[in-house]
């Protein structure tokens, strides 16, 4: 718990920058949050490469540091912040060629319209918010991350800031609107990197572990080696998140109305995954550390304590979802309908919080024992075979609606969660009797 509080908090410290502006856009109308909506759709699969890659950096880090390794680990953070601004721009490239095909997706005209100067600004804004997650989970993996959370939680207010000078035109500024939203998220990104670096040089308990050139040739193999390990991560998060990007846009034919409650309910469902998802990354550190001290008894017990502060933490999410539907969908935005449709959504988001904990926690611990490539699959499976047809189903020709959508969401993150369950318990077993080697 004394490592997962930070990362808990941390994790939700850069997901207040994505709530603030939610916040702040819904006060300007529906159009504006149903276009921040499916901008933000756009921009999550070089986000979640990001995370990936990041997650690697995080389990060669711990790895590293329980062997006493130190060389790994500055290898690892130089390589991790490579390929992360690469993504990142990548990712900027990839928002300037989607520009004129932007009306093919069948969103609502109006959204469209006002959509794309916020869309290559939060594009633009993935570049230092995608590099910072790889300096970020390395002072985690060093068990260092309250530098970090106080830095995040600066960038934040800094985003609440200029989001109240730009998108409504403050201390003498333009008032920007939607678009004002989007330079000020990338102008706290850009900061909050830049302090980030800093501090991984000036801090006495992380500049030995962290690189003493920044600048050098890459080592390729050492690159390949972070691609072996944070890609299948990658794609096990990018099979979800894909899977609630159709589910976007789907929703997003049905009209603004719908795509403007779905907005709502999955910031606050996104929000709230961020405690089991700094559980989750507390348990790749410990379980990383673990492995590479070869503690192979140690593992059932971190992992059973992650388990059981996921269960007790869903518990509280899960009713207070219940009991403040209503409540939270009405601090978003005013119109009526789309608050009830929004409530509706947070209700369903209560009975998925179980099954997607236990998938994130179970994920962490197999990333810490480098088991990457087979939760991939499980959740590729579970998200496009199970989740997207049956959301489909019920959306349309079920005439369920938004809320169908939601619910074929939830079958695919509970098959996940069983699947990872019992192939974390079922390895741990067997290296701790074999030694390590678990036959696979």
């Amino acid at each position: 718990m004394s490592l997962a509080l930070p990362l808990i908090v941390g994790q939700l410290g850069q997901m207040l920058i994505g709530l603030s502006d939610t916040l702040m856009v819904g006060w300007l109308g529906v159009t504006e949050l149903a276009a921040s909506s499916f901008a933000n759709t756009l921009v999550m699969v070089p986000m979640m490469i990001g995370i990936g890659m990041s997650m690697a950096v995080s389990i060669r880090v711990s790895q590293a540091r329980g062997a006493q390794e130190p060389d790994a680990a500055r290898a690892a953070l130089r390589h991790g912040l490579y390929l992360n601004g690469a993504v990142g721009l990548l990712g900027l490239v990839a928002a300037f060629a989607m520009l004129p095909f932007l009306g093919c997706f069948h969103q609502d005209a109006k959204a469209v319209a006002i959509m794309p100067g916020f869309y290559l600004y939060i594009a633009a804004s993935m570049v230092p918010g995608i590099a910072s997650m790889a300096v970020k989970a390395h002072a985690d993996a060093m068990n260092r991350p309250w530098p970090m959370f106080w830095i995040s939680l600066g960038g934040v207010g800094l985003d609440i800031f200029f989001n109240w000078v730009l998108i409504f035109g403050h201390l003498g500024a333009p008032a920007m609107g939607l678009s004002g939203a989007g330079l000020s998220t990338l102008i706290a990104r850009t900061v909050t990197l830049a302090v980030m670096i800093y501090c991984s040089r000036r801090d006495p308990l992380l500049r030995e572990w962290a690189p003493r050139r920044w600048l050098r040739r890459p080592d390729m193999a050492a690159v390949r080696d972070l691609i072996r390990s944070g890609f299948p991560s990658a794609m096990h998060l990018l099979a979800e998140v894909s899977a609630f990007m159709a589910a976007t846009l789907l929703i997003g034919t049905i009209g603004d109305a719908a795509l403007a409650a779905h907005q709502v309910a999955i910031q606050c469902a996104a929000t709230i995954f961020m405690v089991p998802l700094g559980l989750s990354m507390a348990l790749t550190v410990r379980m990383g550390a673990a492995f590479g001290a070869k503690n192979f008894a140690g593992m059932r017990p971190i992992l059973a304590s992650g388990w059981l502060l996921g269960i007790a933490f869903t518990l509280i999410s899960a009713s207070c979802f219940v009991i403040f539907s209503h409540e939270l969908a009405a601090s978003f935005i005013h119109d009526p309908r789309v608050q009830e449709m929004a409530a509706a959504l947070i209700l369903v988001a209560a009975a998925f919080q179980f099954s997607d904990a236990m998938q994130i926690v179970s994920a962490g611990a197999l990333r810490g024992i480098d088991d990457v490539k087979g939760p991939a699959w499980i959740a590729f499976g579970a998200y496009w075979v199970v989740s997207i047809p049956l959301g489909w189903m019920l959306a349309f020709p079920g005439r369920w609606g938004v809320t169908g959508m939601w619910w074929g969401i939830t079958a695919g993150l509970t098959l996940t969660a069983l699947a990872l369950g019992w192939r974390i318990w079922r390895r741990t077993c067997s290296m701790a009797l074999s030694g390590g080697d678990d036959g696979q």
